[in-house]
């Protein structure tokens, strides 16, 4: 699995569409469904101790103090850090959300699901290209994995067996949604 780790960082715009079969490649790589809320070889130090960077890299970038929840329960999210908005050019605030899966990671503007992506996002005159440059800038070093909101919110076509309350499954669900 670790192959993967640090080649696929994906950018959010729109324009790049080019690796989403590689993206949809690595979702069903990871997607095994004995292993629901997180991957057979789960080691919750490793990730938190790669969350805290992520915490710190971007205060650092942003130099503004940013929220790190982690830790959600009965979830295949690990934890998101927020990019508070008065710390932003647009002042919207940038949220990030870490899976527990593959260092996959999800960038919005304001919240998951308040924009299609980050596109449509500047496109809004929300997200500021160099703020999200600098988010993905941050998320590379480590070696997380983007995917873009517009490939999460695709029908899911895996094996695994998602929960009742998803009345439409996406890919959002399977990794990084509520059990």
């Amino acid at each position: 699995m670790s192959g993967w780790r640090g080649l696929l960082l994906i950018g959010q715009d729109p324009r790049v569409t080019e690796h989403n079969e590689d993206l949809v490649a690595l979702l069903r790589e990871l997607d095994d469904p004995e292993w629901l809320e997180r991957p057979r070889d789960y080691d919750r130090g490793e990730v938190g101790v790669l969350f805290n960077v992520l915490v710190a890299r971007l205060e650092g970038e942003f130099a503004a103090p940013c929220v790190g929840e982690r830790d959600t329960q009965d979830s295949s999210e690990y934890g998101r850090v927020t990019v508070p908005a008065d710390a932003t050019v647009c002042g919207t605030r940038i949220v990030v959300c870490v899976s527990k899966f593959g260092s996959l990671a999800l960038v919005c503007a304001d919240n998951p699901g308040a924009f299609l992506g980050t596109g449509e996002a500047q496109v809004e005159g929300e997200l500021n290209a160099a703020d999200l440059d600098k988010v993905t800038g941050t998320l590379a070093n480590p070696g997380y994995a983007i995917v873009p909101e517009e490939l999460l919110e695709c029908d899911y076509a895996g094996p695994s067996q998602l929960p009742w309350h998803a009345q439409r499954p996406t890919w959002w669900h399977r990794f990084f949604g509520s059990f």
